[in-house]
C-alpha cells in the first residue's frame, strides 16, 4: 500500500507536464493525479481575475478528492500554493514533496503588473539549469506554455494553522545542490522562507535540470514513490 499522490506544476506548465513521472508511477502501482491550475488550462482562458488563493483551492479539492491523505507533490513556483494547501488541510496530507522548490511565504511577486505573465524564454534559459533537456523537451515547452495569472505572483496568502509544520516533507534538488538550497535559506528568498520552520525535512539530491519530470522523469518518480510507500506505513 502507498499513499496516493498528487502532482502539480509550476509556471506556464499544465498536468501534461507530469506525464513521464506519472506513467512511471502508475507502473509501479501508484495512484496518481496530476492537476492543471486555473487558468493554466490553455492560451486562451481568462486569466485577469484568478489569484493564488485560487490555485490554493484547486490544490486542495484535488488532495481532498483523493480520499486519503495524499503524499502532495509540487514544483518550481508552485510551492507557493502549496505550502498553502498545507496549512489549510494539514489533515489530508501525508507528506509534502518539493521539486526544485521549497515552501514559499508572501507573494511571489508583489509589485508585478498586469495580468499575465507569459513565458520569457530568453530570460528562463538565463536564470534555470537546463542539464538533461533535449531540444525536442524544450521546444514542447516553449510551444505547450500559458501565461500565468498576474494575480498568481502579486498575492501572498496568509498561514495560520501550525499544523502544517509536522508534515513529512522531501526536497529533491535538482538544479541547484542542497547545500546550495541550504545556503540560499539564510539569505531570506520569499520561495525559500518555510524551510526554517518545519520540523521533518529530507534532502535528496537529483542532479540534472529545473524540469526533472522531462529530464530524469523516472529517477524523480522513483523518489516520489518511495515517500508515498513510507506514508502509508
Amino acid at each position: 500500500m502507498a499513499a496516493p499522490i498528487v502532482l502539480v506544476p509550476g509556471f506556464w506548465l499544465g498536468a501534461w507536464a507530469w506525464d513521464g513521472v506519472a506513467e512511471a508511477l502508475r507502473e509501479d502501482g501508484h495512484e496518481v493525479t496530476a492537476v492543471t491550475l486555473p487558468g493554466l488550462e490553455s492560451a486562451d482562458a481568462d486569466r485577469s481575475s484568478i489569484t493564488l488563493s485560487d490555485h490554493v483551492d484547486a490544490i486542495c479539492e484535488a488532495v481532498t478528492a483523493a480520499g486519503a491523505p495524499v503524499v502532495l507533490a509540487v514544483h518550481s513556483a508552485s510551492g507557493f500554493s502549496g505550502y498553502a494547501a498545507s496549512d489549510r488541510v494539514p489533515e489530508r496530507i501525508a507528506a509534502m514533496v518539493y521539486v526544485d522548490t521549497a515552501p514559499g511565504k508572501g507573494a511571489l511577486d508583489p509589485e508585478f503588473e498586469g495580468d499575465e505573465k507569459p513565458l520569457n524564454w530568453e530570460e528562463v534559459a538565463a536564470e534555470e539549469n537546463l542539464e538533461g533537456l533535449s531540444e525536442e523537451q524544450l521546444e514542447t515547452f516553449r510551444r505547450r506554455a500559458v501565461p500565468v495569472p498576474g494575480g498568481v505572483l502579486r498575492e501572498g496568502v496568509e498561514l495560520t494553522n501550525d499544523a502544517r509544520l509536522a508534515i513529512p516533507s522531501t526536497v529533491i534538488c535538482t538544479g541547484y545542490t542542497s547545500e546550495q538550497y541550504k545556503e540560499a535559506a539564510k539569505e531570506g528568498y520569499a520561495w525559500l522562507a518555510g524551510l526554517a520552520e518545519l520540523r521533518e525535512v529530507t534532502w535528496v539530491d537529483l542532479p540534472t535540470s529545473h524540469w526533472p519530470m522531462w529530464s530524469r522523469p523516472r529517477e524523480l518518480a522513483a523518489v516520489i514513490g518511495e515517500v508515498a510507500t513510507a506514508a502509508a506505513r
